[in-house]
């Protein structure tokens, strides 16, 4: 007799097992391949750039230890950062409560009960001996209880598990999108702080130049007094001098703006760095070689391109999840407990209540609306698969064009140098004429502004050769591995 019940046990465990092997719904089989992209060997624009494997803190290449320790800090305190990593939290404890589902679910109760004229209520009448206050207790009634109970969904057809596929993938799309906040914020810092240096030269030439337009029209007005030059002559100098002074002015609060923005993304409240910050410094450079890598290695790198393949992984595991809604579930609910008039006795072999009841639920004629459910569902995994194609397409057009302005930035920057040369060389040579009796001190000024308006010219064009450099390593999708790097 116990062998058959053992092997009874054994065959129902065998069958159970079988059949929560099984997963209905389609299997995830990757991203579909986009116009070849993941077989491109090199970027078409990338020039002379090396397709070696790029450096994740892009950063450290600048050369600036403040830009450093500046987006260290942003990691550190950015609010941003702290949202996304408030959202990972939020699908690991997703995930967590849907592999939770596969297991029963228990509970414990208790229970006194005491009631008078119950049993008189119900058509029933005791006769009691009495108590030794000689009042009758057959009016009162007393019940103690105490028990335990569980549930457990037996995944019969795998739609549990699709969920937890889906839970999963959400879990991964959230780590996805930390990354991405992370190369977001990295490119946001740095922009802001080549700004700032940017500005900050700007000030100093601008500053410069009001030096060499005042000694100009002091001297200009000088020739007047003595004959050699006429009114319109110092009022135009006067007109460019006022216009210098008013293109400076804009500067310094465009600087406090730049100096407010590093302060938020490394979570200061404004106005926190202006100190640390005020001293005038260099702009850094990207370096003279750099590495991009290929396309098919960017792909894989970017952020919100795995972000994008998760939500393909969660809509398909819904696709799998509507269709088990097709077919039968089996629920187990048990319970235990004992149960007694008496608190004395309550735990006594007698008292001992049980109850094992499977419940199977299905629904047979409600094909239409499971049917809708699955072709909403497959709807959602197609437009998954849209939005998978979007990104990529606007990823390597990102880099691409990122490739293309930083390329011809760099030739920009190479002309304005030699611009600046030609101005230095016409400088120096005004200065010997200048000792030679052939050149005056107003030709040596205006040799001097055309310097320093040379000087400004390329100030600019090298910032945005150093943005565009952050703005192509944020196509590439790189700066959220900085130990990586």
């Amino acid at each position: 007799m116990m062998h058959t019940y053992r092997f009874r046990t054994l065959a129902v465990a065998t069958v159970l097992s079988l059949l929560t092997g099984c997963m209905v719904g389609p299997n995830y089989k990757g991203t579909p391949d986009v116009a070849g992209a993941s077989s491109q060997e090199a970027f078409h624009r990338a020039g002379h750039l090396a397709a070696g494997t790029p450096v994740a803190a892009w950063w450290k290449g600048l050369g600036d230890l403040q830009l450093n320790q500046l987006i260290d800090d942003a990691f550190a305190a950015s609010p941003d950062l702290q949202v996304a990593e408030a959202k990972l939290q939020q699908s690991r404890a997703s995930l967590r409560k849907s592999r939770d589902d596969l297991l029963p679910s228990t509970g414990a109760s208790a229970l006194y009960m005491k009631s008078k004229g119950l049993t008189n209520a119900l058509g029933g009448s005791q006769q009691g001996s009495g108590d030794s206050g000689g009042q009758s207790s057959s009016d009162t009634m007393a019940f103690y209880d105490v028990g335990f109970d569980a549930t457990w969904e037996i995944d019969l057809f795998g739609g549990q598990r699709r969920a937890i596929e889906g839970a999963r993938a959400r879990e991964a799309s959230a780590v996805a999108n930390l990354d991405d906040a992370k190369v977001t914020l990295a490119a946001e810092v740095a922009d802001a702080y080549v700004s700032l240096r940017e500005l900050q030269q700007r000030m100093d030439l601008a500053q410069r130049n009001v030096e060499i337009q005042t000694r100009t029209l002091a001297l200009e007005k000088a020739r007047r007094a003595g004959g050699s030059a006429s009114d319109l002559d110092v009022e135009r100098l006067n007109h460019q001098l006022e216009s210098t002074r008013a293109d400076a002015i804009p500067l310094q609060a465009q600087i406090a703006e730049q100096l407010d923005r590093l302060a938020i993304l490394t979570g200061r409240l404004p106005g926190q760095l202006d100190s640390q910050l005020a001293m005038h410094a260099a702009l850094p450079m990207p370096p003279e070689r750099g590495e991009v890598g290929a396309p098919a290695a960017m792909l894989r790198r970017r952020p919100d391109i795995r972000a994008a393949e998760q939500s393909l992984v969660e809509k398909n595991a819904l696709v799998g999840q509507r269709t088990a809604d097709f077919f039968p579930k089996v629920e187990l609910f048990g319970t235990i407990g004992y149960g007694a008039p008496q608190s004395g006795g309550l735990f006594n072999s007698d008292n001992l209540t049980y109850v094992a009841v499977p419940v199977l639920q299905w629904k047979p004629f409600d094909f239409g609306r499971t049917r809708a459910n699955i072709n909403e569902a497959k709807g959602e995994y197609a437009q998954a698969i849209a939005t998978y194609k979007k990104t990529v397409l606007g990823a390597l057009q990102d880099a691409e064009t990122s490739l293309a302005r930083f390329g011809h930035q760099r030739e920009s920057v190479d002309s304005l140098s030699g611009v600046l040369a030609s101005a230095d060389r016409a400088a120096r040579m005004t200065d010997i004429r200048a000792q030679g009796g052939t050149a005056t001190t107003l030709d040596q000024l205006d040799a001097e502004r055309q310097r320093v308006t040379a000087q400004t010219s390329l100030l600019q064009a090298r910032a945005d050769l150093t943005r565009d450099y952050i703005a192509l390593q944020k196509s590439l999708g790189l700066g959220w591995a900085p130990t990586d790097g």
